[in-house]
């Protein structure tokens, strides 16, 4: 049989074998495709000498060899107390409990950086409990902040081996990529790291192309946007509906594929199609392994049944960060032919994301592997600092589509992080990044009866008081309320608001008051929508119009209300901008609008 995947295979199936045991055979008959050759393929052995073989790939150690770690001779490396079952690069660690960096030389491109630990305790002095480190790279990028490797094992049932990976574009050609490792302060903090894998990978395989438009950024009217300037952490790499796939049965980027069992609530049926030749017409081959396309879950055959519930994925996520999310698709069920024969919904985040999800329209046939991306900002809720970002697909109706059925072949999910950012949200995007929920008409009316109070309050006050009716004093109102005096004002609003942004930072957030981001206006000026936290953040940007006395006074009731008053249901305040005659308030956007336009 011919496969347009560079390879040929020629296969005589038993016919006694059963669908389960059909799978297994084809598995282990596949011949791992090479779809792309890295230009740098570094794999380091930490902690030992000379070279390894594992799983195919030869490991170097980085004892007395040219990748060595940069340092004031204070690291030393060691054995693992229990070494785990295929032990390389788990075996051995280098650790220090001062600062070391090791140093790559690399071609200008898009990379993966894996970073793999064995969190056990060393040699009788390195506790597992007191690693606790962060890892930064050149260009400003903290990829792990205060990890312990202890704390993420224990909380997965004693997981032996960790392995995070990530994606950087290194821009300077000739330069070396250098990778930190430093304790967190403490007497007995230590880093250690026991293998690193660098990987050259194709241009814009994950990046955004400067030539694309982007794609859907789920809840917003806006595209979203992988820029290159983004490091990216791979968290999630499902094939969907099949076994775990090696790195050697990747197509040449030595990327793990895990099993997705354990984040389906309610195991779905799992079609196979083993013998199928894959038409790579619309994606380059190299996107994911065969097997990605060759499995895939979908809900089965009773129509009645599927209508009732949802196929979903729970997968857990930082809150106060934004995340890339790769569905792949491939129908190869011989059913399958035409549009609309297999049409379905979308959910991502509780969101609709596709209303009219057809494999076939987007590939444009059977056997034609695609995918779609999405942006997705998952933000913070209170102290928790992590949640669920839950992946759910339900069958159209059968007025809509053939069969009321979905199907899902592979998910892939990186977190973004910006660059000069400690991977931890800032307090303001712990507590400001929550999208506005109403969630109950009781609630509602509590708070609405409150901010009415609050408001009348205000007004005769004043009615009382005429310095509060004098539109030439700017911030006069705002003084009169938050301070006997103008520092005293700035220092309480500072305060109050948790971050001043400068008239560029507006700037940049708007495209320079775009009136494409108007989303808003009145007597007191526009509002935008704009973007902070490198693009990926949307809030909501309230410009005063210098010329309106109407609008300075609305303006400053708001500043005093929402400055004293905060609640949950209530739209918060994030920053403010007080440039000259400029007076911008900016708050967290309000993706599904607000009460009155659903009521």
């Amino acid at each position: 049989m011919r496969n347009t995947g560079n390879r040929c295979l020629c296969l005589i199936i038993p016919s006694i074998l059963t669908p389960v045991y059909l799978f297994i055979f084809l598995h282990h008959l596949t011949i791992p495709i090479a779809g792309y050759s890295p230009t740098e393929n570094f794999a380091i052995n930490c902690g030992s000498s000379g070279n390894s073989q594992e799983l195919g790939r030869n490991w170097m150690g980085d004892i007395d060899s040219k990748f060595s770690p940069l340092e004031n001779g204070t690291s030393t490396t060691s054995s693992a107390d229990e070494p785990p079952f295929l032990s390389v690069p788990y075996s051995t660690a280098r650790l220090s409990r001062y600062e070391f960096t090791y140093s790559f030389p690399l071609t200008a491109g898009q990379k993966y950086i894996r970073l793999h630990f064995h969190p056990s305790s060393y040699g009788g002095e390195f506790d597992r409990s007191t690693a606790i480190f962060s890892v930064k790279t050149g260009g400003g990028y903290t990829l792990l902040s205060n990890f312990s490797g202890a704390l993420v094992a224990d909380s997965d049932l004693g997981r032996e081996k960790i392995l995070k990976e990530f994606c950087i574009n290194f821009k300077e050609e000739g330069e070396k990529l250098n990778i930190t490792f430093a304790p967190t302060a403490g007497e007995d903090a230590y880093a250690f790291i026991n293998g690193i894998e660098i990987v050259s990978m194709p241009d814009y395989l994950y990046y955004t192309s400067p030539q694309d438009g982007g794609f859907k950024f789920i809840g917003q009217h806006n595209s979203f946007f992988v820029e290159t300037d983004h490091a990216l952490e791979n968290l999630y790499r499902l094939n969907v509906g099949g076994q775990s796939l090696s790195p050697m049965d990747d197509t040449g980027m030595f990327r793990t594929w895990d099993a997705d069992d354990e984040y389906l609530p309610k195991l779905a049926f799992v079609p196979v199609n083993g013998s199928i030749t894959l038409k790579f017409i619309q994606i380059p081959n190299y996107t994911a392994p065969l097997d990605v396309y060759r499995t895939a879950r979908t809900m089965g055959n009773n129509k009645t049944e599927n209508m009732g519930y949802n196929l979903t994925w729970s997968l857990p996520v930082d809150s106060g960060f934004s995340y890339l999310l790769r569905l792949h698709f491939c129908e190869f069920q011989p059913e399958i032919q035409q549009q609309q024969d297999r049409e379905f919904t979308i959910f991502i985040a509780n969101q609709t994301a596709e209303n009219h999800a057809d494999v076939i329209k987007w590939s444009g046939g059977n056997g034609v592997p695609i995918y779609r991306d999405y942006g997705v900002m998952m933000p913070s809720q209170g102290r928790n600092k992590k949640q669920k970002l839950y992946i759910q697909l339900h069958p159209n109706p059968d007025y809509e589509t053939l069969y009321s059925d979905a199907i899902l072949n592979g998910i892939e999910l990186f977190k973004l992080i910006n660059p000069n950012s400690d991977q931890q949200p800032t307090s303001r995007e712990s507590n400001k990044m929550k999208l506005v929920a109403i969630t109950g008409g009781v609630v509602c009316g509590v708070v609405a009866v409150s901010v009415l109070y609050f408001f009348v309050v205000h007004q005769m006050k004043r009615n009382r008081d005429p310095s509060l009716r004098d539109g030439a004093l700017w911030w006069g109102p705002v003084f009169y309320i938050l301070g006997t005096s103008t520092e005293t004002h700035r220092s309480s609003l500072t305060s109050d608001l948790s971050h001043h942004f400068s008239l560029q930072d507006i700037k940049t957030a708007t495209k320079n008051f775009d009136k494409g981001y108007i989303v808003g206006e009145g007597g007191f000026g526009n509002v935008y929508k704009g973007y902070i936290s490198g693009g990926t953040t949307p809030v909501a940007i309230k410009r005063l119009n210098p010329e309106s006395q109407q609008g300075a006074h609305e303006f400053m009731t708001e500043i005093e209300m929402l400055s004293q008053l905060r609640h949950i249901h209530l739209v918060s305040l994030i920053g403010y901008c007080n440039h000259k005659r400029e007076m911008i308030l900016v708050y967290e956007y309000m993706a599904n609008g607000n009460l009155r336009d659903h009521l």
